[in-house]
Parts: structure tokens; C-alpha cells; sequence
């Protein structure tokens, strides 16, 4: 019976095995890389979410089906449902792309939030430091996030390079599209070279064009960013 489903969360906000689709939905409705599936018992649904993702996300098995394919507890879930696997945009899910070796890596490394902040972009498969910027005197981890993504895309126009670019931050990729940061920290003498950065990198997103593409990197999956500092 469609009540009898339950929802596994590899890969979203809070990866589990959820009861209700609302709250599948919850972890997965805008989430990048989403991967989540039902299923038609609680005991297969927790053994599949033990398993891992690789061997059930994108196959159908008794009855079930995967986020690519749509199921739901119902007919206008299994649409949603359908949408979230399948639509590639900011408001919904999307597939999981295997990493793209051949690109650049960006991180910051901070001491304190707000305090000094650093940022550099590596390529992923060699970890060769390609650039780096820092410490700035005072900042926040997601304004050294968003520099250093659009430092990475300064550095490779200037190459003629559409070079894929990874981050681990959310929010810079956000600003990133918005071309504007939001952020509380203050101006101030303390804060003059962040922002001066920040300045700086919003008239460049205003004014230029790119094509490579920025991703995020999926760390649960793949291990911390090649660019990580390791202050965890």
C-alpha cells in the first residue's frame, strides 16, 4: 500500500530513512546531487540505506523506484518526486556527475569566523597549488569561499581555460549566481582588504561572462576537497 513506503536519503540535508515524503522532500527539494529512493517496507528501506547509494540509487527493484525514475505515496509525489531526480537547475535535485579529475579545487582555510582568512584553488587530480591568496586580515569562511571561486574563474579566462571549478560551499556558489554576497559582517578598518576583494569580484561577475562550470564538491562522497587546509 502506498502508505507502507518509506524514503531513503543517501545523499541531502539529512541523509535517513524518512516515513512521510514531506520529509523526504524536506531533505532533497533544492539540495544539488540529491539521491534518495522509496521503498515498499521499513526493513528494505533501512537495509538499501545501509548499503549505500551505488547499489540501489537509479535501479528499480520490487516495486520501487528510483529518484531518476519517480515514486511517491502517491500520483502527485511520484510527479514531484520525478521532477526532483530529473531537473537540472537550482531549485531541484540533481545527478551526481563523477568528479572531473582534469579541474580545479578551491578552499579556505580560517582561524576564527570572523578572522584571518586564506584561499587557494588546486588541481584536483595532482593537488599542484595553481593559486593562493592570504591570509587576509579579517573575514568570514563564505566570503574566502566565494573569492576564491571567482578567483579560479578570473584565473582561467585568462588562460582561455573552461577548466571545471569545485567548492564545497553552498552559499559562495549561491552568491556566485546572484552576483552579490550577503553576508553581516561589517565594514570597518579591521575588515577594509575583505571587502576591497569582495568589491572587486562582484564588478568582474557584472562584467564578464564564463562557461565553465562551478560544482559542488560532494564531500560525504568523495573525501574532503583536494584544496582543504585541514583545520577541521
Amino acid at each position: 500500500m502506498a502508505g507502507s513506503k518509506h524514503y531513503v536519503v543517501w545523499v541531502g540535508r539529512k541523509p535517513g530513512v524518512y516515513s512521510v515524503w514531506a520529509e523526504c522532500q524536506k531533505q532533497t527539494n533544492g539540495f544539488e546531487g540529491a539521491k534518495f529512493k522509496s521503498f515498499e517496507s521499513k526493513a528494505a528501506a533501512d537495509s538499501a540505506f545501509r548499503d549505500g547509494w551505488e547499489k540501489h540509487w537509479g535501479k528499480s527493484s520490487g516495486g520501487s523506484k528510483s529518484a531518476g525514475a519517480g515514486a511517491s505515496a502517491g500520483a502527485a509525489a511520484s510527479n514531484r518526486f520525478r521532477s526532483a531526480g530529473r531537473t537540472a537547475s537550482s531549485a531541484s535535485a540533481q545527478t551526481i556527475e563523477p568528479i572531473d579529475y582534469d579541474s580545479i579545487s578551491v578552499d579556505v582555510g580560517t582561524r576564527g569566523n570572523p578572522g584571518p582568512v586564506e584561499y587557494k584553488g588546486v588541481h584536483t587530480q595532482t593537488g599542484e597549488v595553481l593559486f593562493s591568496v592570504g591570509p587576509i586580515a579579517k573575514g568570514t569562511n563564505n566570503l574566502g569561499e566565494f573569492l576564491a571561486i571567482v578567483h579560479a574563474l578570473r584565473y582561467t579566462q585568462e588562460r582561455g581555460s573552461k577548466s571545471t571549478i569545485y567548492s564545497d560551499s553552498m552559499n559562495a556558489m549561491k552568491w556566485l549566481r546572484e552576483k552579490k554576497v550577503a553576508t553581516t559582517l561589517a565594514r570597518d578598518a579591521s575588515t577594509a582588504e575583505i571587502w576591497r576583494l569582495v568589491d572587486e569580484a562582484e564588478a568582474w561577475l557584472r562584467s564578464n561572462r564564463y562557461d565553465n562550470k562551478v560544482l559542488k564538491w560532494q564531500t560525504k562522497l568523495w573525501g574532503e576537497i583536494k584544496a582543504d587546509y585541514g583545520r577541521k
